[in-house]
């Protein structure tokens, strides 16, 4: 069988499982910030991560669902279409065919959201982060490393490594720097779990 980013009905069993999983995700593309709602999947590497994770939805049963698969680290200075590409694997993998909960933050709103605080189980929110099916983390490795944001991006990183699910992260920081800005485990597992893709280029948006 060809690989395909879109299941077609001869790969589910139930043609309305079909149907229900793309009303499903088009209507998750709301969450899309408004700036990159129009944003189109054309990176060639970007695009063919995405069709493994298709490829591997097909043989989930009664329905196709992203669960389980390869990661993709995005790599690039800053203002080189990282978030952009980013949310364009978004849209692309929620309008497959394929069941897809995602999840897209910044890697400072995740730590804001996780930073103990009054009145919030910072335990629930981080749980929300180990069951959604593709999660995207933006700009990691931007915020300053403290041993909190360091155990912090383990903790997640290696749950989702353990369980095989998918986690698209992107970072400005170069590769040969990753261990240095990330620490050496979460480094190490990015590195094995993640498909790598380098943008280049100068900064979009102080040429625009």
């Amino acid at each position: 069988m060809t690989a395909s980013l879109t299941l077609t009905r001869d790969d589910v069993d139930d043609p309305y499982v079909l149907e229900d999983n793309l009303d499903r995700g088009r209507q998750t593309l709301d969450r899309i910030p408004t700036r990159y709602r129009q944003a189109v999947l054309s990176h060639p590497q970007v695009a063919a991560w995405a069709t493994k994770l298709v490829t591997l939805a097909r043989d989930t049963r009664p329905v196709p669902r992203i669960a389980h698969g390869p990661s993709l680290l995005v790599l690039g200075p800053t203002g080189t279409g990282k978030t952009h590409t980013a949310y364009a694997a978004i849209a692309a993998l929620a309008t497959s065919g394929a069941a897809c909960s995602w999840l897209a933050l910044t890697a400072a709103d995740m730590y804001a959201q996780l930073r103990p605080r009054h009145g919030v189980d910072s335990e629930q929110v981080f749980d929300t982060l180990t069951r959604v099916s593709l999660l995207v983390i933006d700009d990691l490795g931007a915020a300053k490393g403290t041993e909190w944001n360091e155990e912090i991006n383990y903790r997640l990183i290696n749950h989702r490594y353990e369980n095989e699910q998918p986690t698209l992260v992107t970072s400005n920081v170069p590769p040969a720097n990753l261990a240095h800005a990330l620490g050496e485990r979460v480094a190490s597992r990015l590195t094995e779990m993640a498909d790598r893709v380098v943008l280049k280029g100068a900064d979009r948006r102080l040429a625009s």
